[in-house]
Parts: structure tokens; sequence; C-alpha cells
């Protein structure tokens, strides 16, 4: 359009440096489109600008409107199934399945995927040896507490920088979250209980996110990743591991002996908020001070009954009525985990070992991880054109589970325990992919019906749902009288998420045909969110020095203040009242 403009210089200098450019499907971009979308046909976007009796056809014809992966077709759904009229209907199932899915991510991270996790790092002696245990502890928080806590995060940012119109959700949830949690989650701290930062973790924390944030500005301006700036993201975050490391190990010198009390990085804390959760550990209703003295030989059939009721009844009677409601919700979805996720716990004595449940775990597991990679489309793969490959899988697991079955005993936990650990890790993360993957799909679609651009989405929704957990445990950790712990927590989850979530969903996106990721910075929107992020690092920077390090109720009040200030001018500039020409 440049150089036809060039020629003629009346036009040239009508039209405003701004101006949007019409393409050659006759009209401007919205807000969330991409010029790649338009090559192939109209953009989805389009469909509520029709009639109403064409919706059903225009997303049937147009490929822009095919969601990739995913197991439900959500815009088929809502433009087909629906009559037009009951759109509002159709909105308000999506958004309880959309909170819905944030519940699944959350439980299957805090109750499978974490505990494998550590499971895992105690297996590989990360933590257990006391001379190693000083330098690995820091380790062990920030690379496994980090990738436990941050995991949907990182799921839904790879899977959604997977295509390239829904990469803006993938940058708007960053640093969404990262605004969300530097300002609210920080100051709701700071206001619960107010307390002397750890001065040295928390300078080093913001000047690597800082640093972080920098190289994203450089990233969108030139709107393309190649092979060297995921790399390096993925190096910058190694990099942060060993730094931390190292500044423990200087820390602990200075202090003088080789093993000081708990620094802010380590696992010495209520990790789990709630009170542990005896997941079908005790024998029906009784608990362990009503256990008989002699561990009498329980059949496989009550290990197995035992081991798969989600609910304990003491607890159930003692609780509040919000709490059993939100546990109805979450009931269904735990058996499921608990029928096709191994969980191995390092702190019992018998491993939490169920024979008859892991017996069974060995089949639904497998069967899990074939029938949820890319969406079904190996496990439904027909071997030869006769035999499909998840009849392959059910048999050779079942033949293997008869084999462990026979050769294992309910009392005592075999040799090979710790595979199932490396299982359940699989199983869960598969979980958090499928979930992560619909939740992305119902989102473009949210984002089609409204008229809403996928940083908008990502930046608001996608955000707030992926820290709902990490507020809750954070603000609970610090009423506990651990706000340091959750200080440095909720900056170290953060660093992870940007650099490992960018780094990594952009590495898996480069294929040897084509070595970047393009960033379409498709709006203003972008630029306001990765300013704000700096601002309020820049803010916390030098405010939190300025105040010796003491942090208070006014700190509180001035992040949380800032964030409602950004969300306005971010919704702003995302419904065109903000602008530059």
């Amino acid at each position: 359009g440049a150089m036809g403009l060039a020629g003629v210089p009346s036009l040239a200098g009508a039209l405003p440096a701004g101006a949007p450019l019409l393409l050659d499907v006759g009209h401007t971009l919205p807000p969330g489109g991409d010029a790649l979308s338009h090559g192939r046909g109209l953009d989805c976007w389009e469909v509520r600008k029709r009639n109403s009796s064409e919706w059903c056809h225009f997303i049937r014809s147009n490929p822009d409107c095919r969601l990739d992966g995913g197991f439900l077709d959500y815009l088929g759904g809502v433009f087909c199934v629906f009559p037009p009229r009951l759109l509002p209907l159709a909105v308000t199932l999506y958004a309880l399945w959309l909170l819905y899915l944030f519940i699944i991510l959350s439980v299957t991270a805090e109750k499978f995927f974490c505990p494998n996790l550590s499971a895992i790092s105690t297996n590989l002696k990360l933590s257990h040896n006391v001379a190693v245990f000083s330098l690995t502890s820091p380790l062990h928080g920030v690379t496994f507490l980090a990738f436990g806590n941050g995991a949907p995060d990182v799921f839904s940012a790879v899977v959604a920088f997977s295509d390239p119109r829904t990469a803006g959700l993938a940058i708007g949830a960053i640093f969404g979250a990262g605004v969300f949690v530097t300002t609210v989650v920080a100051g709701g701290i700071a206001l619960v209980k107010p307390f002397t930062a750890a001065s040295r973790p928390f300078l080093r924390d913001v000047i690597f996110y800082m640093v972080a944030v920098f190289i994203t500005f450089v990233v969108l301006y030139l709107g393309r990743i190649r092979l060297g700036e995921a790399l390096g993201y993925l190096g910058l975050y190694v990099f942060y591991v060993l730094t931390v490391v190292l500044c423990t190990w200087i820390h602990r010198r200075q202090r003088g002996d080789g093993l000081a009390p708990p620094g802010p990085w380590e696992p010495e804390m209520p990790t789990d908020v709630e009170e542990p959760e005896p997941s079908g550990t005790n024998s029906g209703d009784y608990g362990e001070e009503y256990r008989p003295l002699l561990p009498s030989r329980e059949t496989s059939l009550r290990i197995l009954t035992a081991a798969l009721s989600p609910l304990d009844y003491r607890k159930w009677r003692r609780k509040p009525w919000y709490w059993r409601l939100f546990k109805a919700f979450k009931v269904p979805v735990e058996l499921v985990l608990l029928l096709t996720v191994p969980v191995v716990d390092p702190d019992k004595d018998d491993l939490n070992w169920k024979r008859p449940l892991n017996c069974l775990h060995i089949l639904t597991s497998s069967l899990l991880c074939v029938l949820t990679l890319k969406s079904g489309a190996y496990g439904l793969y027909q071997i030869q054109g006769i035999f499909p490959v998840w009849g392959l899988v059910t048999l050779v697991a079942s033949a293997l589970a008869l084999i462990i079955f026979i050769t294992t005993s309910n009392e005592e936990p075999p040799k090979y325990h710790c595979v199932f650990a490396f299982l359940g890790f699989l199983a869960s993360a598969m979980w958090i992919n499928a979930a992560a993957t619909e939740l992305v799909n119902i989102l473009r679609t949210v984002g089609i019906i409204f008229q809403l651009s996928n940083t908008v989405l990502g930046l608001t929704l996608l955000a707030w749902g992926n820290s709902i957990g990490d507020t809750f445990s954070d603000l609970t950790m610090a009423r506990q009288g651990y706000p340091r712990m959750a200080f440095s927590a909720c900056f170290g989850g953060i660093i992870f998420n940007i650099l490992v979530g960018v780094g990594l969903g952009c590495l898996l996106q480069m294929t040897s045909s084509q070595p970047l990721v393009k960033l379409e910075p498709d709006s203003l929107l972008v630029w306001v969110l990765a300013g704000a992020l700096g601002l309020s690092l820049v803010f916390s920077f030098v405010t939190v020095p300025a105040q010796c390090f003491q942090l208070g109720k006014a700190y509180g009040v001035c992040l949380i203040a800032y964030y409602l200030l950004f969300l306005c001018v971010a919704l702003l500039t995302e419904f065109r009242v903000i602008h530059f020409s």
C-alpha cells in the first residue's frame, strides 16, 4: 500500500499516519484480527455482522472458524446448535463450563501434579540428602514448586502460542497475570500482614523480572521470536535459578553455618493450605486413632473402595456450607482423576501404594495419555486400517497390570513404585493440557461472540482464572504468619511463567521449515499491558527500598489502586475510547 501511495502525493498526504489500511477483503482489521487469516478468506470475527440466519453457514464454510485441537466444537455449538434468540443461554452455559475448567485445572495441579513432582524430586534425591539439602532446597523451590504452581499457566500459554490466531491470549494472560500478581496479590499480602521484605531476594527477583519484561518489549517491537530469543528466555531462567542457588550459598557462608534455618525459598512451610486431606487413607469412617493395633489384612476390594472415596465424612460434617458446595463441584473431577492418575506420597509409610487401584491405573493412565494426545488423533488411528491404537494399548496395559497384580502384595509397595510417580506426572500433565486446550478454544469463542480481542480476554479471564489459586494460597500463607514466604513465592512464580511460558511456548512452535513465531502486537493494548507491568515493577523497585523494605497498608492500597487504574485503561483501550491517531 505505501509504495503505491508514494507515487500519488495527494493521497499520501491525505492519509493520516496511523490510518488503518484497507485490506484486499475490503474491511479494516478488527482489534484482534491478524493479517495472516485474511489471505484465507474472511476473518471469523465477521460472523456477528451477518444476519442471524447466515451464522451457521458462515461458521461451517469459513476455514478461519475451525478450532484446532480440543474435543468440543464451541463455535458450531453456539451458532448452529442454539437458535439465535437463545444466544444468552449458550453464553451462560459456556461461562459455567469455563469456571468448571478452572476448577479442573486447579484440582489437577494441586492434588495430583504437585505431589507427583515432589515424589519425583525426592526419588532423584533432590531434597532429602542433608549435605546437599542446603543448596538444593532453594533449587527445589525455584524449579519444582514454581513448575507445580505455574503448570496451568505454562500449558495454556503453550496451547495458545500453537495457533497464530490465539497467540494474543498467551501474551495477554502472561502479562495480565504478571500485573495482577505484582499488584493485587503483593498488595493484598501487605494489607493482610504488614511485614519487612527480605531485601536481597526481593531486589534480585524484581531485577530479573524487569529484564524479562524488557526482552519481551524488544520482541514485541520486532514482531517475531526467532530460535535465539526463545532459547534466550529459557537461558535467562536457568541463569535465574543458578543466581538463587548462589545467593543462598553466599548467605549461608556469611551466617557462618552450613545449615541455616530456612530462608525465603525453602519448603518448611504449610504448602497445602487446607488440612492435609486423607483421600481414602483411613479405612471407612475411622481416623488414624481408631485403627486396630494389629494391621488386619484388608481385602483388595475394600482398599479399592476406600481409595476411591474423595470425601472424608468427619471433615464434611465440620465444614461450613460454602465449602461443602465447592467440594460437591470438585468431587466428580476428583473421582475421575483418582481413577486415572496414580499419586505417590513420599511422606506416608506405604508411599500411598494401593495395589488394586495402582494396577487399574496402568490401564487407565495409558489409555488417558493415548486418547488426549492431540485430542485423540493418535488414539483413534487404525493400524493398517483394521486395529485401533487404543485397542493395542488396552491389551498391553491389561497384561502388564495383571502381571503386577500377581507379583505384588497389598501391604508392601514394590521396588519400582517410583515409576508410578512418573506415570502420574505424565497423566496429570495430559489432563492439564487437555483442560488448557478447551480453555483456549472457549475463550476464542467468547471473543468471537462478544467481538473482543484475544489480548483483553487473556489479561482478564485467563489471567484471573490461572492466578486465583496462587492468590488464595499466598494470602492464606501470609495470614498464617509467613508473609515473606508468600511475597517471594509471588515474584518467583511469575518469573517462571513469563520466561518458561513464552520461551517454551515459542520453542515448541518452531519447525525446521519455519524457524520463527510471528507476534502481531495486534493493538495498542499489548503495549499498554507491557508498559503497565514495567511501571508496576519500577514502582515497587523504587518504593520498597525507600520504605526500608517495611511494607505496610499504604503500599498495599497503592498497588491495588494501580491495578484498578490499569484495568480501566486497558478496557478503554480495547473499546477504542483511548486511541492514538
